[in-house]
């Protein structure tokens, strides 16, 4: 697998990505998830005008997974990570969490932080066993206060979510 940043060509490839990636939803009652659209063309632009959208590309050169970051109050927030179902449970999303790592460690960005659902077996349990904690209310700094805002405006708040943060090394 290859890390390598995300270009404009292979924008309907992400969503193509996120969609495959989505579908696991309607395996565990969550259809609302799996039918939600991708990030718009525009949505994906900005991301990688920033340099923060990475893809994973197999070994003849086809993306199977990718990440998209921002930063919120001074950190890495991871704002997806999505990979092809038949490229899954074999690393490739902890590489590219790996690779934004290294990438905000260079930075000198102290954390990375995301936003997941607590109960999904790839989310919040996943993250947590690559390194990130669960956030209690009183530590969420004020974006992530908004982010999670506009998650429940967007009705993601219909099944419990968490906000996780992941201390770089120094």
């Amino acid at each position: 697998m290859r890390i390598r940043p995300v270009r404009f060509e292979d924008f309907p490839v992400l969503q193509d990505i996120e969609r495959a990636a989505s579908r696991c939803f309607r395996d565990i009652d969550m259809p609302e998830i799996a039918d939600d659209e991708p990030f718009t063309v525009n949505e994906l632009a900005r991301y990688q005008r920033a340099g923060q959208a990475w893809g994973a590309a197999d070994g003849i050169g086809r993306l199977v997974a990718y990440l998209v970051a921002d930063l919120v109050d001074g950190n890495m927030h991871i704002e997806q990570v999505s990979v092809r179902p038949d490229s899954a449970r074999r690393g490739v999303g902890r590489m590219l969490i790996e690779h934004v790592a290294g990438h905000a460690a260079a930075a000198a960005v102290p954390a990375l932080t995301l936003t997941t659902f607590v109960h999904v077996p790839w989310n919040a349990p996943y993250y947590a066993r690559c390194g990130f904690r669960r956030l209690t209310e009183a530590e969420l700094t004020p974006g992530l206060r908004e982010v999670r805002s506009r998650e429940a405006a967007h009705g993601l708040d219909r099944w419990p979510r968490v906000a996780m943060r992941r201390e770089m090394r120094r």
